[in-house]
This record gives structure tokens, sequence and C-alpha cells, in this order.
């Protein structure tokens, strides 16, 4: 199955869900729904590499440890990403996610992801790949 991302409805909050054949894959496509909340992540150019590296004990957590770190790059450098090379080994994440500062005339923000949550949080494999989902607070 290729890559691929969606939302789900959540109350006042919105689910993000990625899809992947790998684990790697799955988060960097939450990461995508992520950006996709906020604004079309195809507008978003990916000019600038930021680093990201985060470890958890359970593929569960390092998935809200990768939203929270990327929802902290978003709002402390002002920017916006659309692409992303993940890693993930022994419960560390390390990746690069590429993307550009906030253009609000062209970007058109929709809402400002406040964080990551547990509700709903799972990341599990089956037959075909992985998928990684939890709820964000906007």
């Amino acid at each position: 199955m290729p890559g691929r991302w969606e939302h789900y409805a959540h109350d006042a909050d919105l689910g993000v869900r990625g899809h992947g054949d790998t684990l790697a894959e799955a988060f960097a496509q939450a990461a995508i729904a992520l950006t996709a909340a906020v604004t079309d992540p195809d507008a978003v150019r990916p000019q600038t590499a930021v680093a990201i590296a985060c470890e958890a004990p359970d593929d569960e957590l390092l998935l809200a440890e990768w939203l929270n770190a990327l929802i902290y790059e978003m709002a402390t450098r002002r920017m916006l990403f659309s692409r992303f090379d993940v890693a993930i080994e022994g419960g560390r994440l390390s990746a690069k996610a590429w993307g550009e500062p906030v253009d609000a005339a062209r970007h058109r923000p929709a809402v400002e992801p406040k964080g990551a949550t547990y509700t709903t949080l799972a990341v599990a494999r089956g037959p075909q790949g992985w998928t990684a989902q939890t709820v964000i607070d906007v």
C-alpha cells in the first residue's frame, strides 16, 4: 500500500492518520496529515530542512512525541512543513522536515495545532502495512 494520510472527525479536535509500508512512512504520512489540518500541503514549498529527534518507550508514545516536536517547530519557527524523511530505530526517531515560513496570504492557515493527544492514539501493523493515528488539539 503506498503511503497516504487522512483526517477523521473527533468532537472539537481533529484526528490525523498516516498509512505506509513501513513504520517510518506511516509517521511521515501522519505528519503530512498534521500539515493538512493547517493548509494544503501541496502549497508548502520544501525549501528549508529542520532536523528533529525524539524518543519514547513505545511506538504510540513516539508518534505523540513526533507530532508534538513538529508542532513545536511550526510554532517557534513560524514554519509549515510538507516533506518528511523519517528514520525509526529502537524507540528513537530522527527526521528532517522540509518547509517554509508561513505566508498567511498564500497558505491561509485554517487552525493552529496545539498538541498531539493520547486520544485514539494507536500504531499498528496490519496486512496492508502500518497505520499511525492520534487526535490533535486545535
